[in-house]
Order: structure tokens, then sequence, then C-alpha cells
């Protein structure tokens, strides 16, 4: 796996230069404003103490304050972090929102942990990050492996360390703790809002249209659901064990109900209680993604289409619902053989869209009906979606340099709002 950090540079500097980016403007993206980097103590059950690395990155403020999920995962490093801070930067562009770009994780399989330690863990790290994020500063929010109730117990350690209330430091939170409603739906609905302007543009009939789903997250559910919803056969699903495949589609809410009970993949029907194995195959990550399908819709990690996998690839369009699932030389083979790619900057910005909303709802106090988040959302997604269509269209771009120039031209304007050199050379 190559560098995330070194490839999301390459990518901006690609892209800025077919946009036209000042120089200036660029190299102010080729490193973070702040990174942190803190060793959590964390009481285990049988009365040790082990140490897990955490860290913390705000890239980019000049839009706003930073905001970005937290993620516990095992692969977790400092240029992991970095790389998705910098997507954040360029996401929150693109949608308008008044955010840069931050990230943080730990390093730790949580499913090692019991619930009493992976609550410490978290008070943990926050107690180590407590003067480096606020809610005009860095805005934390759930990421892989992390969720509603560890934010709530990130926030409550916030509060107690700083003696406030601050409920608009965290987004992601539960309910009752000031979280918005459709935030656990909302990446996955963004995703579907952008398949579904897609569809509209290139005539897609639905039920003629094969779906295949690599991940099986909040995110893959809900976008594979409401696909679902619309008449799209959703063929293949899988999780970080492997996947499941049947041309006659899948049931998604069966899937889910299976996975939650079981937390195994089983291609199963239910009607209310009562569950049936259908008829299936089983088969790899990798072969999912070699899938004959309309729509692949990578929804796990980063860099699983890569170099050497890439020529497997058999899907016209792909949309990315996980952060970076294809690497910069494998998209080069599939832009030059045409396929259509919603980049993740976009597709997946669904998310962070409904936390700046959770946001506004902590800082006014006036929460929001679920109607109301949805219709926004969809406000938000059309109009970016359509920006980008237009740029793409107009320049004779692929979707995602058309996404990076929007969102790097609005970097742009704030960046040379506060003057460049240009400017201090008397030349502008």
């Amino acid at each position: 796996m190559t560098d995330l950090f070194d490839d999301a540079l390459k990518r901006v500097r690609q892209l800025s230069d077919s946009a036209g980016i000042d120089p200036e403007v660029v190299e102010s993206l080729m490193k973070p404003k702040a990174m942190m980097k803190a060793a959590l103590p964390v009481r285990m059950d049988d009365g040790s103490t082990r140490y897990f690395n955490g860290y913390r990155c705000r890239f980019n403020d000049v839009l706003g304050p930073t905001k970005g999920g937290i993620r516990y995962h095992p692969q977790v490093s400092q240029a992991e972090v970095q790389a998705l801070a910098l997507w954040m930067t360029i996401k929150c562009a693109l949608l308008g929102l008044p955010f840069g770009g931050g990230k943080g994780g730990v390093v730790v399989n949580p499913k090692e942990l019991s619930p009493m330690e992976l609550e410490r863990l978290s008070r943990s790290y926050m107690r180590a990050m407590a003067d480096f994020v606020g809610p005009e500063v860095d805005i934390p929010a759930p990421d892989v492996y992390t969720n509603a109730r560890i934010m709530g117990w990130m926030m409550d350690e916030y509060e107690a360390i700083r003696r406030v209330r601050a409920p608009g430091v965290i987004t992601g939170k539960p309910i009752p703790l000031g979280g918005s409603l459709g935030r656990d739906e909302a990446t996955g609905r963004g995703a579907y809002l952008c398949i579904r302007q897609l569809a509209e543009k290139r005539g897609w009939q639905p039920d003629q249209t094969r779906v295949a789903v690599q991940g099986f997250g909040n995110a893959a559910y809900h976008v594979a659901r409401l696909l679902q919803a619309d008449g799209y056969r959703i063929v293949a699903v899988s999780d970080s064990k492997g996947g499941i495949h049947s041309e006659q589609g899948f049931d998604i809410d069966s899937l889910w109900k299976e996975k939650q009970s079981s937390r195994q993949m089983r291609a199963v029907y239910c009607e209310q209680s009562v569950c049936q194995l259908i008829e299936h195959r089983e088969i790899s990550n990798e072969e999912l993604l070699a899938l004959d399908v309309d729509l692949l819709i990578p929804a796990a990690l980063e860099e699983v289409i890569r170099a050497d996998n890439v020529d497997n690839v058999k899907a016209k369009t792909i949309v990315e619902v996980a952060n970076g699932p294809i690497a910069t030389e494998a998209e080069a083979v599939l832009d030059a053989r045409g396929v259509t790619i919603v980049p993740d900057v976009l597709a997946n910005a669904g998310g962070v869209s409904v936390s700046y909303f959770e946001w506004v709802q902590n800082r006014s106090g006036f929460p929001w009906d679920l109607p109301e988040v949805r219709d926004k959302l969809a406000q938000y997604m059309s109009r970016a979606f359509e920006q980008v269509w237009q740029i793409a269209e107009a320049e004779t771009l692929s979707l995602r340099a058309a996404a990076y120039t929007a969102a790097l031209r609005r970097i742009s304007e704030a960046t040379t709002a506060h003057g460049t050199r240009e400017y201090f050379k008397g030349e502008d």
C-alpha cells in the first residue's frame, strides 16, 4: 500500500494545476496546521495498564474550525490521519460548509476490548486532546469502529475537564445528548442522493441495474437499503471477513438483521422473526470488486482498488462511499477505460453535512425534526453534485477533478482574501 498522505498530496498537486490554483494556496495544503500524537493510558479489566497511540490532525482552517471523525482501527497511522484530514478539507469546501478538515484515530482493535475498557480508552483520548479540540476549534465525530455512545463518552469527558456544557464539541452523539436525527443514515443517504442524480442524467432503469457493495457497516447498509427500495438489485455485499453473491439479489434489511444478531454475513430472507437461507455463493472481497456489475460501491477502507487488481474491475460506475478506496495509479487506469467515478469527497459528504446540522442545532439550542434534516441534506448534496457535474461538462474533467476544482477554488478565494504574494508585491 502506498503512503496515503503522499498519495493525497500528489492528487491535490495534480488537480490544482488543471484548476489554475495559485501555487501559494497549493503550498498551504501541503502540510497540516497542527498534529497531536499522544500515548493513551488505559486501565484494563485485569488491572494492568496498556498504552495506545492516539492521533488528532487539524489540517486547514481557512474556512472555519476543523471537522472530522475519530476512528479506532489497528492500522491507524499518522499518515492515514493526515490524508483523511486533507480529504475532509476538500470535502467541507466542496459542500460549502463553514469548516476546515480534521481527523483523529487510535491504533487499537476495539473488538478486543470490553465495554468498560472501550469507555476508558475513549475518555483517555479526550483527556489527551481536550486542549486541541473545541466547538469553535476542532469538532470530532464518529468514524470507523466508533459510534454515538463513544462520542457521548468523549463529550462527557470534555465537559468534565472544561466544567462547561458544550454539546457542540462533538457531533454524531446520542439523540438524548444533543445528537441530530438522521445522523446515523446521513453518509449512506448522501451517497444514495448522488446515485439518484447520476441515474437521472444517465437514464438508468433501477430494476436493470446490478449493484455490489463492499463493506456492510452503517453507511453501506443505508445506501444499499435506499437503493433496493428504489428497485436496484443488490447482488453482492461483504464485510471484513468476506462476502456473498447472488444474481437474484438480496433483501438488505434481512441481511442487516442477521448481521446484528449473529455478527455474520449470511444470505437470508426474513419475514418478521423467521429467517431462511437463500441460494448464494460465498466470495472474497477481492472477488466482489471483480464482479461484472453496473455499479460498484466500495464502502470499507482505503485503497482496496490498486495497481495490482484494477484490471479485474469490470464495473462501469464506481461510487466511493469509503475514503480513498481507489489509489491514484489505479484511478488513471479506470479513467482511461471510461469508468465513471463519483469521488469520496462528494459521495460520502452526507455525514459531515448532517454533522454540521447537528453543530448548528447545538449552538442554537433548537433541534430539527427528521424531515427537515433530510430536506436540507438533499439540498446540500444536490447543489454540490450539480456544481461538480457542470464543471466536469464545461471543462472536460473527471468528476473527481471537477470536485477538487470546485473545492480548491473556494479555499483559494478564502486564502487570497488574506493576501497572497501578488497583493503584497503590489501586483494585484
